[in-house]
């Protein structure tokens, strides 16, 4: 049966202590905006999924003794959320940085031709938002970068 969301075959999601403020910030912050919102009798969020262009990650509660916020670890974390924007990365960053994300790494370009940077939510999942800037190709990455790289775009 084919699948009625459309759903991509791998997706992540993100788990919070406050989940429904995590959203809030997440769409201010970084842009990402609600596709979907369940909720129990009682009025309890479920499950929630957000986008970001045609990307899907969903945002859930904690679940005990599973899934745990980084705020609920003390700030660790096991996982990095990778977003590749196809432009205004700098203009995005200042938006995070003025709804209070914590900065990791400003804009910086990168030597394979992306411009990045890094940053904190609220609850500490780490996100890093990445722009392509330039065509490079792979022997001048594996020059610039010091390294050996298999499975180039150019390739």
């Amino acid at each position: 049966m084919d699948d009625p969301f459309e759903r991509p075959a791998i997706r992540t999601g993100l788990f919070y202590q406050y989940p429904e403020q995590a959203m809030e910030w997440l769409e201010a912050a970084f842009g990402l905006t609600r596709s979907m919102d369940v909720r129990c009798k009682s009025g309890n969020l479920v499950h929630a999924e957000m986008q970001f262009g045609a990307c899907t990650i969903i945002i859930d509660a904690e679940w005990p003794d599973v899934v745990s916020s980084p705020m609920s670890l003390g700030g660790a974390t096991t996982q990095i959320v990778y977003v590749q924007i196809e432009e205004g990365l700098d203009a995005h960053f200042e938006r995070a940085r003025e709804h209070g994300a914590f900065i990791l790494s400003e804009p910086e370009d990168q030597y394979y031709g992306d411009r990045l940077y890094r940053a904190k939510d609220p609850e500490g999942h780490i996100w890093t938002f990445s722009q392509a800037v330039s065509d490079v190709g792979r022997a001048k990455a594996e020059h610039l970068g010091g390294v050996e790289i298999t499975g180039w775009h150019d390739d």
